[in-house]
């Protein structure tokens, strides 16, 4: 009976169940998905962010870095501000003191100066004395650390001096130590026999080799100086003109053409003298090749114009002379090299020198039979000019 009563629930219970379940309604698909958008270039964000940043970097107003000269200015006017602080302390303690010394006596003066003066040694150690040693220090600790950077690179460059060094003393050596072992020979023969008839052309080519000796150390005296600039202004037709002149005699004399175009060559800001001997040297080069080669129909070309921006004066010297090899080409600049007989090797040395104390720069083209080109090229307007 127990078990006929179990199954009626069961039943009446699923009857239940039967009638209050509905229908589930079928799911529905869900709506598509829009399509992603297309990704930007891999440098889109970078630039987007860059000018987000510019333009929170505009909005805070950024201040411009300063010059040098106005550094100098604001470190100026804040040492010169401490000095007043400190004046304006150190006028009132003396007049007090003084004041006190009078009316209430010396031990009194003497207790208040020694009581405000430390203060006052205090203000002028802080306002005066600990700017200059920080500055001081900061200055050895770069130093320090810098040097360790770049030891290697003062060696090299040390080891390069020391190198050109050795070359041009070897050069000097030279240049001076033939003549006079000729000279001293020439000299030696006329004591053996001071009656022969050659000690006249002895005495006469140990003069020469003498004056070759003196003029090898003018050269070299004016190679080592510092070179003063005279500024004008100055127009290189001119200048031109006033070199060519000092050929006339010679160039006539010995058949040489000199064709000049200097019509398009504005003024600058030169030394005269000085411009006038490197265009004087550079011609006197071409003539002495003409003599030396023997050049048919010797021909030097002279011209100067502008740029076309109108920044810069360029002189051009060219030659139909014998030329020059690419080893000797490399060397003409080298003091004391030269490719002359008789020359000392200092000519083209100290003309460079000349062109970059201006600002300018020289270069020269050659090959043998060709000829030899140098362009020179200066700058209208020198950036600062020397007091």
């Amino acid at each position: 009976m127990a078990d006929a009563e179990y199954h009626s629930r069961r039943r009446r219970r699923r009857r239940r169940r039967s009638r209050t379940a509905e229908p589930m309604a079928p799911m529905e698909a869900p709506p598509p998905m829009p399509p992603a958008p297309p990704a930007p270039p891999a440098g889109a964000l970078d630039e987007r962010s860059r000018e987000e940043r510019g333009g929170r970097g505009s909005r805070r107003g950024r201040r411009p870095k300063r010059t040098p000269e106005e550094e100098a200015y604001r470190e100026a006017r804040a040492a010169a501000g401490r000095k007043m602080g400190f004046l304006a302390h150190a006028v009132p303690y003396g007049v007090v003191i003084t004041f006190l010394l009078f009316i209430a006596g010396f031990r009194t003066a003497t207790i208040v100066a020694m009581a405000w003066g430390m203060g006052l040694a205090i203000h002028y150690f802080f306002a005066i004395v600990a700017p200059d040693l920080r500055r001081r220090i900061i200055d050895r600790e770069v130093s320090q650390r810098v040097s360790a950077g770049v030891t290697a690179e003062k060696q090299s460059l040390a080891g390069r001096q020391q190198e050109r060094l050795e070359v041009l003393s070897a050069s000097i050596a030279h240049e001076i130590r033939n003549p006079i072992t000729a000279a001293k020979s020439l000299v030696q023969q006329m004591g053996e026999d001071p009656g022969a008839g050659e000690n006249v052309e002895y005495a006469k080519v140990a003069l020469e080799e003498l004056q070759r000796v003196e003029k090898s150390v003018a050269h070299l005296l004016r190679f080592a100086r510092e070179e003063e600039i005279d500024l004008h202004d100055v127009r290189m037709g001119d200048v031109v003109a006033s070199a060519l002149e000092t050929f006339r005699d010679r160039v006539d004399e010995a058949g040489i053409r000199i064709v000049c175009d200097v019509d398009d060559a504005g003024a600058m800001r030169g030394d005269p003298d000085k411009l006038r001997r490197v265009l004087i040297n550079l011609v006197g080069n071409a003539v002495d090749a003409f003599d030396e080669a023997g050049t048919a129909n010797p021909t030097v070309w002279v011209e100067a114009g502008e740029n076309l921006a109108g920044t810069e004066i360029w002189v051009r010297i060219k030659d139909n002379g014998p030329g020059m090899p690419p080893e000797q080409l490399d060397r003409i600049f080298q003091p004391f090299y030269t490719g002359k007989s008789q020359g000392t090797g200092l000519g083209l040395a100290i003309s460079k020198k000349l062109v970059d104390v201006h600002g300018g720069a020289i270069e020269a083209h050659s090959a043998p039979g060709s000829g030899t080109e140098f362009v020179i090229t200066f700058p209208k307007q020198w950036p600062v000019e020397p007091e």
